[in-house]
């Protein structure tokens, strides 16, 4: 994604509405909605997708967990429609189609409300950001996301297709832990790339800084910027689903939790350490540049004050006055030559004594 695009997104399209108006602000994607519903418990699950939305208007199922996974929040009808169905608030809804929130947590007491973000990387030395919008009800999970192509949930449908590990056998509260474990995870890889390029970037500053140098370090900053906002408010909202009173969430999912808050807190510190290490760079490329530039005008000054006695002398005989003993001598001119070439040695010797060359 475009880093202009990513960190820039029109909200003005909404001055002056009411609360709860729906309208989408973010980039929309070419493809139409397409809704996946799994339906699981320990001894079956049951997989549809669908791509007309009245199909889709069931009821969580008892005794199961209900996952329904919306790809593309750009159809507003379409987002109205299930939260009618669902009795979700509006300003539920109209946060999912805003995708230009801030990583939150809202209790709405049948059911919580969380946005995150999705980072991952894209292969281009960039990464892609995409809003999550998640609604954990007591059996059902409803995730909406803006529709680009590929999420970091695959490992988890195939989890509860082949009924690995434990997932199959808890409830909603521990589908919701583990996506957003997948989603922390996630960071870890951007970061990873993130570093690569800072150590490239370190080495290039080091040996042959341009001004092309300065563009990526500029860069970077911005980027390091934007995962600064995007996970310290997560952090907050993974303690209160770590340590709040929602009945929601079991006391055995909260211990998982609390590994995820851990993991969200080791990428807070390495985003703390890329922004010191970008701020240094910044004042070390400004130093190297100034540096650079005195050690010109270092020698521009030794050359300057090389040439002014010779200037002098040059002037001198250079004068048009008849009463001049010297221009009448025979080797008057290779005499001045000598002079001249005997004080530039001299000064030349006397700069590098003094380590000015």
């Amino acid at each position: 994604m475009h880093a202009a695009k990513r960190f820039h997104k029109k909200r003005s399209v909404k001055s002056g509405l009411p609360p709860g108006s729906l309208v989408h602000i973010g980039d929309t994607p070419n493809e139409s909605v397409e809704i996946n519903r799994i339906c699981y418990n320990a001894d079956n699950i049951e997989e549809h997708r669908y791509q007309q939305l009245d199909e889709c208007l069931l009821p969580p199922e008892p005794d199961r967990v209900t996952w329904v996974n919306v790809e593309g929040v750009h159809d507003v009808e379409v987002i109205r429609r299930l939260g009618e169905c669902h009795s979700f608030h509006p300003l539920v809804l109209e946060d999912i189609v805003n995708t230009v929130q801030r990583p939150k947590i809202e209790d709405y007491g049948d059911y919580l409300f969380i946005v995150l973000r999705m980072l991952r990387p894209n292969g281009e030395q960039d990464f892609s950001s995409e809003q999550l919008s998640l609604i954990l009800g007591p059996d059902y999970i409803f995730t909406f996301q803006e529709g680009l192509k590929g999420d970091p949930f695959d490992a988890i449908r195939e989890r509860i297709r082949t009924a690995k590990g434990k997932l199959r056998g808890m409830g909603s509260d521990y589908l919701a832990y583990a996506l957003i474990d997948a989603i922390v995870d996630g960071y870890f890889s951007v970061l990873e790339e993130l570093g690569e390029r800072i150590v490239n970037v370190e080495e290039e500053l080091a040996l042959t800084p341009e001004r092309g140098t300065l563009h990526l370090i500029n860069d970077l900053k911005k980027e390091i910027i934007f995962l600064r906002k995007t996970v310290w408010p997560l952090r907050e909202a993974i303690s209160f689903l770590e340590r709040g009173d929602s009945q929601l969430l079991s006391d055995s999912t909260r211990v998982y939790f609390r590994d995820v808050y851990d993991h969200t807190v080791q990428v807070i510190d390495t985003v703390e350490t890329y922004r010191d290490l970008l701020s240094g760079m910044l004042d070390l490329y400004l130093s190297s540049i100034s540096n650079r530039t005195n050690e010109v005008m270092k020698f521009l000054t030794v050359i300057g004050t090389i040439f002014m006695p010779l200037t002098f002398l040059v002037g001198v005989y250079g004068m048009n006055f008849k009463n001049m003993p010297e221009l009448e001598w025979h080797n008057g001119y290779f005499a001045l030559w000598g002079v001249m070439i005997a004080i530039s040695l001299l000064m030349v010797a006397y700069f590098r004594k003094r380590r000015w060359l």
